[in-house]
């Protein structure tokens, strides 16, 4: 599924169906139970797929299961049309549907699901801001997790845009590119290799030219993200003038959580590095990585106060 091509663009403005990538809580509830209603997914992962709870009739996006490619090597690697196609026809996606993505950590997660179903052509979806904690922080209600979704099957149809999730290849283009920034998601202790990667096998540091910008440092303390102007100054102060840019993380998750904050501050050209640290990092001669600050990272950055999430 990822690509090569490295100058692929997004479309500006926002999505039918849903003001913007972007809605609140009191927004979701307004909606919630009326006919058609969103379909609104759970894309938790890890321990918070635990929690035991969910929004009322939330379907599972199951980033750790089927909707990941398990043949391939690195993990949460997007799943091929077909594949992907099924599994949203399974869980009753229609393609004028209006979507709605939340993850039991704020935003986390979620911003994979939306990213994927932006990079199948699907348009009217959202996240969830703050996401479950949001949620219940302002008394909406919640169920127990019930049984998977057995509902009736969608008519979902993927029309793919090649270019929105790349693979190494365009990486190295972009960091050979003037013109573009690649942006690292994950903490700065693993971008300068001081501190371990939590997968075995992988080398610490980043990539030649690459900058760092945890992705919590674009989240208020409450896991909501910040204002536009806020996303945009962040984005700058890594990126410079360059509008191309491409986001790493540990596995493609988090930084998607960049492509957010980048698509709600005004960017268009935008991509996602699929592989991530899990295939770069990786013992290769193809890929370098180096140690300690990287080109335009801003060491005097407040880091995200919520140490269990780990940039995945």
């Amino acid at each position: 599924m990822p690509t090569s091509d490295h100058h692929a663009a997004r479309e500006p403005g926002p999505a039918a169906g849903v003001p913007g990538p972007l809605v609140g809580a009191d927004w979701l509830a307004e909606r919630l139970g009326s006919t058609p209603g969103p379909v609104v997914f759970d894309a938790s992962v890890g321990p918070h797929r635990a929690a035991g709870h969910r929004i009322p009739g939330a379907r599972p996006f199951d980033l750790d299961g089927v909707l990941s490619d398990h043949t391939s090597p690195v993990p949460h690697t997007m799943p091929g049309v077909a594949r992907f196609t099924e599994a949203m026809r399974s869980l009753g996606v229609d393609d004028t549907d209006t979507v709605v993505v939340y993850d039991g950590a704020g935003i986390y997660s979620s911003a994979r699901a939306w990213w994927m179903l932006r990079a199948m052509g699907f348009d009217r979806a959202a996240v969830l801001d703050g996401g479950l904690p949001a949620w219940t922080a302002a008394g909406l209600p919640v169920e127990a997790v019930g049984p998977h979704y057995a509902g009736p099957r969608g008519s979902f149809t993927a029309r793919p845009r090649p270019g929105l999730l790349v693979d190494a290849a365009a990486v190295a283009a972009a960091l050979a590119d003037p013109a573009a920034a690649v942006l690292d998601a994950r903490t700065r202790e693993r971008f300068e290799g001081t501190a371990p990667e939590p997968r075995p096998g992988l080398r610490g540091g980043h990539m030649p030219g690459a900058a760092s910008l945890p992705f919590g440092e674009l989240q208020r303390p409450d896991g909501r993200m910040r204002p536009a102007g806020e996303l945009r100054a962040a984005i700058e102060a890594v990126a410079g003038g360059r509008e191309r840019l491409r986001f790493s993380c540990g596995s493609g998750v988090t930084a998607c959580v960049l492509a957010l904050g980048a698509d709600l501050a005004g960017y268009r050209d935008l991509a996602v590095y699929d592989g991530s640290w899990s295939e770069w990092g990786l013992p290769s001669p193809q890929r370098p990585v180096v140690t300690g600050p990287g080109a335009g990272s801003a060491p005097g950055s407040p880091e995200d106060d919520r140490p269990h999430l780990q940039a995945l």
